[in-house]
């Protein structure tokens, strides 16, 4: 995989040069709620610029269903991107159409542009090789180059992503190596102890990783709405938990394959409940109850790890060399259900070994909390592409800058 530096060593003078980046930022209104995203790919865009190119920035955002909403639009990025940059970022209001081709155009050295939303064309994410291929080709005839910096959409293969590099000379952004560096501590070379902690709704969406972790873990750590499908597989009752019977067939066999090979599964030994779910608009009191994790009430529903589980959590990852995050512990929005997820990353903060934060609501967790971002060893900007690479899984979109 062709390096930035090796792209810079050729030179980028006068080029225009196509930087897939992930803008996929949290919105309310027009205002964004965590710039982490953003962040993440400044250095990138910065570098070029200052080595003279003419930096053309493109992104998803949301699911807009392949035509242009107002609601998903990236003006506010482009915004907060030229501010990160300090420096004018111009704004096309399309994709491939008139106003990126006048924006583009119109860029000279070390300018930077950001086009619209990839995903107003349907094209971009199309199951179809040749209506995605078409999209890939107009995109094409904007740059002469192209930097794959979006690693939160690595995991798609979609026209900007998969496609669009190979028909570009291209190579891997700083983000990219950063991430693909970290993701290959936790595969190929682990120190141990190695700990996973899983969280997150649906066990449905670990189920994969799981099993691949099975083979490479000591010690996996649940919690979150997932955690209540793993305690009804061992015949304990969940109340009005989110729960999937479906999965409890394969839950059971994970947790005896873990006892097989000795990696040691932990679940929750309390549990806040309350009897509805939280109002996350008004952050109106709960008032949530502990209860053993095992005697959940019927009408009551589990919404965090208990304050014993979050220092058993604790106690389990204070020695560990390695540490993988991803999915908080409970509706760490509202400030009755936070507690388990605060535990969570404190000990993360608090273990001497590596700590990956695997991106999604996890990344958004630490941020929303107050923790200094600098106190993890990484902080992934894509929970789907880590996941996805922890599952053993070819991921398109770095796939496509291999050469």
């Amino acid at each position: 995989m062709k390096t930035i530096d090796e792209l810079l060593a050729e030179g980028v003078a006068g080029k225009r040069v196509f930087v897939r980046a992930d803008l996929n930022v949290p919105l309310a209104g027009t205002t964004i709620t965590d710039d982490g995203r953003i962040r993440a790919v400044q250095p990138t865009v910065a570098r070029l610029a200052e080595a003279g190119a003419r930096v053309i920035v493109a992104s998803h955002l949301g699911r807009p269903k392949g035509a242009p909403d107002p609601a998903f639009s990236l003006a506010p990025a482009a915004t907060r991107l030229g501010e990160l940059l300090g420096a004018d970022v111009a704004f096309a209001t399309d994709t491939v159409g008139e106003s990126a081709e006048a924006v583009v155009a119109a860029l000279s050295d070390g300018q930077v542009a950001v086009l619209e939303n990839l995903r107003f064309n349907p094209g971009e994410t199309s199951k179809d090789d040749a209506e995605r291929g078409a999209f890939a080709d107009q995109l094409a005839e904007l740059a002469d180059l192209y930097v794959g910096d979006g690693f939160g959409a690595v995991h798609r293969k979609h026209a900007s992503v998969y496609d669009l590099p190979a028909r570009l000379p291209h190579a891997a952004g700083y983000l990219i190596a950063t991430e693909v560096g970290v993701l290959r501590k936790l595969t190929d070379d682990v120190k141990r102890p190695y700990a996973v902690v899983l969280g997150g709704a649906k066990v449905s969406d670990k189920l994969a990783v799981i099993d691949h972790l099975l083979e490479k873990a000591d010690r996996i750590l649940v919690g979150g709405g997932m955690v209540f499908t793993f305690l009804k597989a061992q015949g304990y009752e969940t109340g009005s938990s989110l729960l999937q019977e479906d999965q409890i067939p394969a839950v059971q066999e994970y947790l005896r394959r873990a006892d097989e090979r000795g990696v040691e599964f932990v679940l929750p030994v309390d549990v806040r409940v309350g009897a509805t779910f939280p109002d996350l608009a008004t952050k109106a009191p709960a008032h949530p109850t502990t209860v053993a994790a095992d005697a959940i009430p019927a009408g009551q529903m589990g919404l965090d790890i208990g304050p014993e589980t979050g220092r058993l959590y604790a106690s389990k990852l204070a020695d560990a060399e390695t540490v993988f995050w991803n999915g908080p512990m409970g509706v760490f929005e509202h400030p009755d259900y936070a507690e388990g997820t605060k535990a969570v990353a404190q000990a993360l903060v608090d273990s001497p070994g590596f700590s990956v934060v695997g991106g999604g609501d996890s990344a958004a967790a630490v941020r929303i909390l107050g923790f200094d971002e600098k106190a993890f060893g990484h902080i992934s900007t894509g929970g789907g592409a880590s996941l996805e690479y922890l599952e053993g899984k070819t991921l398109p979109g770095l796939a496509a800058l291999e050469d």
